[in-house]
């Protein structure tokens, strides 16, 4: 059982961009999905090729991004901070004092890439991304 902890970083349309610039500044492979390849996640029709997510994995290094849709406001000026793995019990653990101190963004839920994802924010304003993967939780 495993939880990584990844900082994750909110941009407004320029996500691709950005991370195509840190995959040549730290180098690895980046991988990168949009809305509109994830069942549109609820996202207007001129944001579907929008980055839902994009992960660069450099040795040691892992940087997530994402675009920050119209419907969900701005991109958080801090960006947010990212908790996944198999561990369910111990990310569920987290989720439930994370989210139970601040708000619910997005409640933690299966989504349609399998695992189980939910946003919060905390009672001091951090942005948090609790991703448990899809294979532990049906174990």
């Amino acid at each position: 059982m495993s939880v990584v902890l990844n900082p994750y970083l909110s941009f407004k349309d320029t996500a691709r961009q950005a991370m195509e610039f840190y995959q040549s500044v730290f180098g690895g492979e980046l991988t990168v999905s949009t809305f509109g390849e994830n069942a549109g996640m609820g996202v207007d029709a001129a944001e579907q090729d929008r980055v839902m997510h994009a992960m660069l994995v450099a040795g040691s290094l892992t940087l997530m991004g994402a675009d920050t849709p119209t419907s969900m406001g701005e991109p958080s000026p801090n960006g947010s901070v990212s908790l996944s793995g198999d561990d369910v019990e111990t990310l569920r653990g987290y989720w439930d004092k994370l989210s139970g101190s601040g708000s619910t963004t997005m409640p933690l839920e299966q989504a349609p890439w399998g695992d189980w994802f939910g946003m919060c924010v905390d009672g001091f304003g951090v942005s948090w991304l609790v991703n448990i993967s899809g294979a532990a939780t049906t174990g």
